[in-house]
């Protein structure tokens, strides 16, 4: 194993969201830069796609920590928590945008709201029972990620290639939680499901990234 390997507690999975971090800060940067050389982004616009952004850097950041940390159990469970809950976080981020978009008014808000409501009660579910059984809290996840299809023609207003990238996000997140959920395949003592389920969650994140720079910002 190399030696850079054997400082992380779970080397692949800690160094590949460190890396999606890094890509997170280098995305604000160029939503920062593309909204300031918009003539008139809304205010909605502006906010909801820097929250999408932040929500990215808190969820890489937290889990790259959790899985980098050597540390007494009490605080790797704490961390872990943290960890869990950060994807509440991001699927209600990647939402916003989307939503305060191409919804239509009240309808807009309505949902946003339920989006971040359903994240605070994930993240107190995660709080408080951070042991519950893998398919739950995958299933949750996974089942909050296409919440989408409750309201199929605001998709109307999207372009082709912003409907794509949106979908194409929601199935490799998807695949990811599958293969989480299964625990399988595993590759190699320092290569198996979870890290392979690190690897689709951070192209997921891409797809979702670019359709909100190149289709909503």
């Amino acid at each position: 194993m190399p030696p850079i390997f054997k400082k992380a507690r779970d080397p692949i999975s800690s160094y590949t969201h460190f890396l999606g971090a890094g890509l997170s800060l280098v995305g604000i940067a160029f939503m920062i830069v593309k909204l300031t050389l918009e003539q008139t982004p809304g205010t909605i616009t502006v906010i909801s796609t820097i929250l999408f952004c932040l929500s990215l850097i808190a969820l890489y950041l937290s889990s790259g920590i959790y899985h980098y940390s050597k540390a007494p159990e009490k605080i790797i469970r704490l961390l872990r928590k943290l960890d869990h809950s950060m994807i509440y976080v991001l699927i209600a981020g990647s939402y916003t945008p989307l939503l305060l978009t191409y919804l239509p008014s009240p309808n807009n808000i309505i949902f946003t709201a339920v989006m971040w409501g359903l994240a605070f009660a994930g993240i107190l579910c995660k709080l408080c029972w951070i042991d519950a059984p893998r398919w739950l809290g995958t299933s949750l996840y996974i089942l909050m990620g296409w919440a989408i299809l409750v309201d199929l023609p605001a998709l109307n207003a999207m372009e082709p290639g912003g409907i794509f990238l949106l979908a194409l996000g929601g199935v490799l997140y998807t695949i990811g939680g599958v293969i989480y959920m299964i625990k399988k395949p595993n590759f190699s003592e320092i290569f198996g499901f979870h890290e392979l389920f690190h690897i689709f969650v951070v192209a997921g994140s891409l797809c979702h990234y670019f359709m909100v720079y190149f289709y909503i910002a």
